[in-house]
């Protein structure tokens, strides 16, 4: 089984972990990703399906280098292959994507998103899981909110770190918080923000973490 190289775990993670940034490529990167894990970020992935193979591999390098500085994990959307030649630490995959056995040839640690109750009875030996999309986002055009219900399941029920996801902002957080979520993974409430160091703190002090 091949195994990713120089992982970046600042800890037993990704159970360590409690706020996650997914991001596509972007021309500030560099410096995104430095406020952003500066404001409390501590895992890291980039989802970009428009770019080239090339160009994405360049794009994960440049993250790389961030992330490893800060000890900061890394995961690549969907794609082990770029994932082992970036050297990063998690492939996070889809339910209509690779299986996690599948996947897990090629890099040794998988994250798989999760919809329903049986989903997540059924995630078998995922390392962490999403669960969502808690609300309705863009970024996940035509799939239906799955509320907070579902992150009450997850609380009960998920036997493996997870991150509730879809939608979350500043302004909801503590909602979903105090539905059981212990770990929130964001895209807009961190990327769209005029601060994303700022954005970041004020999701780690819903989740009442401190730096």
């Amino acid at each position: 089984m091949a195994k990713a190289t120089g992982s970046s775990s600042r800890g037993p993670w990704p159970a360590a972990s409690h706020l996650y940034l997914i991001t596509a490529a972007r021309p500030d990167l560099v410096d995104f990703l430095e406020a952003a894990i500066r404001g409390g970020v501590d895992l890291v992935q980039i989802r970009d399906k428009q770019l080239p193979d090339g160009a994405l591999l360049e794009v994960l390098a440049s993250a790389r280098t961030v992330t490893a500085k800060h000890r900061v994990p890394l995961v690549v959307n969907d794609r082990p292959d770029l994932a082992l030649l970036a050297g990063a630490d998690f492939v996070h995959v889809g339910q209509d994507d690779l299986s996690v056995p599948v996947t897990r040839r090629i890099v040794r640690a998988v994250g798989l998103s999760t919809h329903t109750p049986a989903q997540i009875d059924e995630a078998g030996d995922a390392d962490y899981l999403g669960v969502g999309p808690v609300f309705a986002t863009p970024t996940k055009p035509g799939v239906p909110a799955v509320g907070l219900p579902l992150v009450r399941y997850a609380a009960a029920h998920a036997r493996r770190p997870w991150f509730a996801i879809g939608g979350i902002t500043e302004a909801n957080a503590v909602e979903v918080v105090g539905a059981g979520a212990e770990r929130l993974a964001v895209v807009r409430a961190i990327g769209d923000a005029d601060d994303p160091e700022r954005a970041a703190r004020a999701l780690r002090s819903a989740l009442a973490l401190d730096m």
